[in-house]
């Protein structure tokens, strides 16, 4: 008995088209869901849609809250009472950083001109000696 061969108008078997097979099933679909008008894009979305991983969330999440940039300014805060004389603490403290700016609030304008005139490069030398040079580039002090 002579064995039959199967082949397409291509000549390729009928084992490498399952691919070509759904494509053609997913179009047909979709000329019948449009001729009954039926909306599945919403359907196609989520079946291309893949979840991101918790580790990307969570890394996503904490640059959108910037606690590591809190963090240190958390440490700038605790480290100003322990770096800077005493006297000078009871009168400024720093109330944020941003690009590269400590700000600092003094409470009245003697104490302000005391240091801008006499204190102002010892502290951000210290400062930057501790959290160095990219983090604290400047120190803009106001009353507050």
């Amino acid at each position: 008995m002579k064995k039959k061969q199967s082949s397409n108008a291509s000549g390729a078997s009928d084992a490498s088209t399952p691919a070509k097979r759904r494509e053609a099933a997913r179009a047909s679909k979709q000329v019948l869901d449009q001729w009954n008008r039926v909306d599945t894009e919403d359907q196609e979305k989520l079946r291309t849609f893949r979840p991101k991983s918790s580790n990307d969330l969570v890394n996503k999440a904490l640059e959108i809250l910037r606690l590591d940039q809190r963090s240190s300014e958390t440490q700038i805060l605790k480290a100003w009472n322990h770096l800077i004389d005493p006297t000078l603490t009871a009168h400024a403290q720093p109330v944020g950083i941003r690009k590269g700016t400590l700000f600092v609030h003094v409470d009245n304008s003697v104490w302000l001109s005391e240091i801008v005139r006499y204190r102002r490069e010892e502290i951000l030398e210290r400062l930057q000696t501790c959290f160095g040079k990219e983090m604290i580039q400047r120190i803009s002090y106001r009353i507050g």
